[in-house]
């Protein structure tokens, strides 16, 4: 294994670390600001810790640094704007489902949840008249297995901070309110990943980011203005989670996966960053204390499975139609 190949997949690995334990700062902010606040905060922190990222990025190519980058021209730059304000509507919306769902649910089964987008993505692709092999199906049913084991069949009270419980809010014939959120996120997550797979290619991937993130600040600031009460005390209080979920989630993370997927086969580097609802279980258990029952711990490997399977199945299925 060359150099580059070990230092790309130990990028990879710090990634999928940063955005596990990112969980628990999200959590932890809501001990201190509503969830659409934390968002936007949030937001505004990881558009500003790109910033310095563009212009190294721009430096270590050999370019000159700039606003628009290669996107100069009226097509590309169109692109990139109309890129970055698409994903930053979406992304808002998914953020602010995922913040609320993360408020009665625990930090393991969030991040499990979450990387339910990798499955959900091309299921969606049945409405755009593309095949979906029988493999993608098969894993589709593990994950919903999986999701009944993990929502449906766990510990009836569950201490998700602030002492409350996940008692008297759960919705369907059981499911918590929290997992349903955050599933939802999901899905909105997958219609993020297909937006960004249109306009990607045509625009500069950091800035696009750079762009969502203020419009997706912009989102969620609006509604924390009109539904939640703004107060700097409890701003300065949750700083800590909001630096680690801005600057490290945002920032940091975002620059480690462009840099390790450049040494990285793809499907190596979606194995990697799937480790994400590993280290969110991992970290919600270590920091927060949070538990699962083993027939949640059962869901969650289900899911993990299923994802896996699904990412190697999707690779299986390229190399056959290029054939």
């Amino acid at each position: 294994m060359k150099k580059q190949e070990v230092a790309g997949i130990l990028c990879l690995w710090v990634t999928a670390l940063i955005w596990g334990t990112a969980f628990v700062a999200q959590k932890s902010g809501l001990d201190y600001l509503g969830p659409f606040t934390f968002n936007g905060v949030r937001s505004f922190i990881g558009g500003l810790a790109l910033l310095p990222c563009i212009v190294l990025i721009d430096l270590v190519n050999g370019q000159r640094p700039s606003l628009w980058g290669s996107c100069g021209s009226g097509e590309r730059r169109l692109a990139l704007i109309k890129g970055g304000g698409y994903c930053g509507i979406i992304l808002g919306i998914a953020s602010s489902l995922q913040q609320y769902g993360i408020k009665y649910t625990s930090v393991g089964k969030a991040g499990f949840i979450t990387t339910l987008y990798i499955i959900i993505v091309p299921m969606l692709g049945v409405f755009f008249r593309r095949k979906v092999g029988i493999v993608m199906w098969f894993c589709s049913l593990l994950a919903i297995f999986g999701m009944y084991l993990l929502c449906f069949c766990g510990i009836g009270s569950q201490n998700v901070g602030g002492g409350e419980t996940l008692h008297g809010i759960r919705v369907f014939g059981g499911l918590n309110v929290g997992d349903l959120l955050v599933f939802l996120c999901s899905i909105v997550f997958s219609f993020h990943i297909l937006v960004v797979d249109r306009f990607a290619p045509q625009a500069d991937g950091v800035r696009m980011s750079c762009i969502q993130f203020w419009v997706a600040g912009i989102i969620a600031t609006g509604c924390a203005l009109i539904f939640e009460n703004v107060v700097w005390r409890d701003l300065l209080n949750a700083k800590w989670p909001l630096l680690y979920a801005g600057v490290m989630s945002c920032g940091v993370a975002y620059t480690l996966q462009i840099i390790g997927q450049k040494s990285v086969q793809p499907v190596v580097a979606s194995l990697l960053m799937s480790l994400e609802s590993v280290f969110a279980a991992l970290s919600g258990w270590l920091i927060l204390h949070e538990r699962l029952s083993g027939t949640e711990l059962l869901g969650c490997t289900i899911i993990f499975v299923a994802v896996i399977v699904a990412q190697l199945g999707d690779v299986k299925g390229k190399k056959n139609d290029r054939n």
